[in-house]
């Protein structure tokens, strides 16, 4: 993404120029905002809108790649539709390609906070400061508040999709979501959509609904996303690359044309833990140098684009 046209009906509670002066925003060449209502409405402003972004093909169209270091990586981290196999599988492996990424100064980003419920002292274990533990134990405390007397997560209950898989309750869920995170030091922990400012691995609290989540992520500016599957979640987006993992190789084998690897040739004892890792992190790597993922090449993830709404605890 290289440029954006941001569009105001003019009347609404978040007004334009609030937004831009809070954000920090300044109009320029690639960055443009249309009022509707001060623009002589619908139609005009369409034209208006489609008159910018021809101004601005010249410049994006100038661009080329070029070769950079692996410390321009922010990757979000998600999973969805999670089985039995994912916390010894794919989510582990992934927790590897973190370490390997942060290594090289890279970022990571964990998120889903619900779904981290019961295992937050490995991670609080891990934090750079206290401060920074104390932050991911608030954000618990909040979500456990307002999930009271709701039939959510975090009180237990996991999706039906995730029983059948082999998942009983959110204590075994969370076990497995936080082994996405690897094992380097919690160097952060920030708001919904915040942006990310501190290298490593970091946390951003949000809900688990994956498409919400992954949002955020990409708000606070994480630049691609590895998601793992076990029971074979579909999601994919085309503003940030995704590469699906397969807990299984039964899921692989079922849904070839949305799998980008199988984690499951840990279970079937052909490759171990690091050397899964270490395959996660090259293909990383090739869809951060152009390659693309299995939901690009199917051309789905244009409507993916999901804001936390009111109601939405995972």
């Amino acid at each position: 993404i290289a440029g954006a046209v941001v569009c105001a009906i003019g009347c609404e509670n978040n007004n334009i120029d609030v937004l831009f002066e809070k954000e920090g925003l300044t109009e320029g060449p690639l960055l443009k905002k249309i009022t509707i209502q001060e623009n002589g409405g619908g139609p005009a402003s369409v034209k208006l809108g489609i008159s910018m972004i021809e101004e601005m093909l010249p410049i994006v169209n100038a661009y080329e790649r070029t070769e950079v270091t692996a410390d321009h990586l922010v990757l979000a981290l998600e999973c969805g539709g999670s089985d039995s196999f994912s916390g010894s599988s794919a989510n582990p492996g992934l927790g590897k390609a973190v370490d390997l990424l942060v290594e090289q100064g890279g970022t990571a980003c964990l998120t889903e906070t619900t779904e981290l419920y019961s295992a937050e002292h490995t991670l609080t274990r891990r934090a750079r400061t206290p401060e920074v533990g104390q932050k991911l134990v608030d954000a618990i405390h909040w979500w456990l508040e307002y999930c009271k007397g709701k039939d959510s997560q975090i009180n237990g209950k996991v999706t039906p999709g995730n029983n059948a898989g082999g998942l009983t309750n959110i204590l075994e869920k969370a076990l497995g979501s936080a082994k996405k995170g690897g094992s380097t030091a919690l160097n952060e922990v920030v708001g919904y959509a915040e942006l990310i400012t501190q290298n490593g691995f970091v946390i951003m609290d949000a809900p688990s609904y994956d498409p919400a989540a992954s949002t955020a992520q990409f708000a606070g500016g994480c630049n691609i996303c590895a998601f793992t599957t076990g029971r074979g979640s579909c999601y994919g987006t085309t503003y940030f690359p995704t590469i699906k993992i397969a807990s299984n190789s039964q899921l692989f084998t079922r849904m070839p044309d949305d799998m980008d690897v199988n984690a499951g040739q840990v279970i079937d004892g052909d490759i171990t833990l690091d050397e899964l890792g270490e395959e996660i992190f090259e293909k990383i790597l090739a869809v951060a140098s152009g390659e693309h993922t299995k939901s690009e090449l199917f051309g789905m993830g244009a409507d993916e684009f999901v804001v936390w709404d009111i109601g939405i605890t995972g």
